[in-house]
């Protein structure tokens, strides 16, 4: 904003915000406030979890068609995705995971938008995404000794999730 249109709403009343700036000698560098980079984070998280909303899909359409992946012609994505602990109670993990991501689409997005609600909800989800996660990742490590690649893209996901929504700010800070 401009010095003279600041002077023009100063003279009529209308309160325009302060541009945070850091000085550094002849420098002058703008800053961004926590609500802006808050809102940031939230929209970039919702991003990410169309990322996971597509693998998630993907492998439940394969999973509920019984079409069988190639992985590009190794083997573990099929001792993965067929064995027994893709399915929780006759349903594909792989929905679970579809509906979680959407879960924290929609969070992500109703919280980038301030609705306090949203944003604990959004913990929540990913919290239990990010420790299902850790169990997935041990039961292809230590348990059927094979790796799906579509699995480690979902674990990745999960992982940036969790870190993006450990570095939004409280709602305290302002």
């Amino acid at each position: 904003m401009t010095e003279d249109k600041r002077n023009r709403n100063a003279e009529s009343g209308v309160k325009t915000p302060a541009r945070r700036v850091f000085r550094h000698g002849s420098f002058v560098i703008p800053t961004m406030t926590v609500s802006r980079f808050r809102t940031i984070l939230f929209t970039v998280a919702a991003i990410v979890a169309v990322a996971g909303l597509a693998d998630a899909t993907y492998l439940s359409v394969q999973a509920l068609t019984g079409e069988t992946l190639s992985c590009g012609g190794s083997p573990d994505c099929f001792r993965v995705l067929g064995s027994s602990y893709a399915k929780l109670a006759g349903i594909p993990v792989a929905l679970l995971g579809a509906v979680a991501y959407l879960s924290v689409f929609a969070f992500a997005t109703f919280a980038a938008f301030g609705y306090v609600r949203a944003r604990t909800l959004l913990i929540t989800i990913v919290g239990a995404m990010f420790l299902a996660t850790l169990w997935f990742l041990y039961v292809q490590a230590f348990v059927l000794h094979a790796y799906c690649r579509y699995c480690l893209f979902s674990a990745a996901i999960t992982f940036l999730l969790a870190g993006l929504v450990i570095a939004v700010p409280s709602s305290q800070e302002q």
